[in-house]
C-alpha cells in the first residue's frame, strides 16, 4: 500500500526553498494567505497522519508533500507532548510552547532531512520561519481536539503513535526531549 500523499498537487503556490506555501483555515497571524475551503493542509495532515506514520520511506511528488512531511514529523512530536498533559488547558498551552519554541530549518545542521529540502536563502529564511510557526501553531490547536475530544483526557487511539517516528525521523534533537 502506498502512502497518502498531498491533494494540493498545482504548481500555483508560492514557494519557499522548495516547500509550497499553501493557505490556511487560520487566524493565526502569519505569511500563509487565508482560505474558507473545508480542508486545508492541516486537516489533510491530520487525516493521513494514522496511516502515513508506518512509512518508512515517502516519495516525494511535489512542493506540497514535502509540507505533509513537516508537519507529519511535527505532528508526532505533539503527540508524544500531549501524552503527558493532564487536561485540556494544559495541553494547549503545551501545544503553544511548542510550536514558537526554537526549531531548525531546512539548511540547518540539525534539521533531520536536509536531504530532501532546499535551503532557503536571504529574506526566505525568516518568511519560512514565520510560516512554518504559523503551520505549528494551527496544528497544533487542532491536534489537541482529536487527541483529547469530549473528555479531559488523551486518546489512547491518538497516543499510541507517540511511539512511532515517521521515515524514522524526529524534528526533535536527541538533547532536548520534552
Amino acid at each position: 500500500m502506498p502512502a497518502y500523499h498531498s491533494k494540493y498537487t498545482e504548481d500555483t503556490h508560492p514557494v519557499l526553498g522548495n516547500i509550497a506555501i499553501l493557505p490556511l483555515r487560520s487566524n493565526i497571524k502569519g505569511p500563509a494567505p487565508r482560505t474558507d475551503a473545508e480542508e486545508d493542509i492541516i486537516d489533510e495532515t491530520l487525516l493521513y497522519f494514522k496511516a502515513n506514520v508506518f512509512f518508512k520511506n515517502y516519495e516525494i511528488k511535489n512542493t506540497s508533500d514535502r509540507l505533509l512531511i513537516y508537519l507529519t514529523l511535527y505532528a508526532t512530536d505533539c503527540i508524544v507532548k500531549l501524552q503527558k498533559s493532564p487536561s485540556v488547558k494544559e495541553a494547549v498551552k503545551d501545544m503553544h510552547i511548542l510550536a514558537i519554541s526554537r526549531f531548525d530549518l531546512p539548511g540547518d545542521p540539525g534539521f533531520p532531512l536536509n536531504g530532501l529540502y532546499a535551503k532557503p536563502t536571504g529574506t526566505d529564511i525568516e518568511k519560512m520561519r514565520q510560516y512554518l510557526t504559523q503551520c505549528r501553531q494551527e496544528l497544533g490547536i487542532r491536534i489537541v481536539d482529536k487527541v483529547f475530544g469530549a473528555d479531559d483526557k488523551p486518546s489512547k487511539w491518538w497516543t499510541c503513535f507517540a511511539r512511532r517516528k515517521f521515515m524514522d525521523k524526529t524534528l526533535t534533537p536527541l538533547g532536548r526531549q520534552f
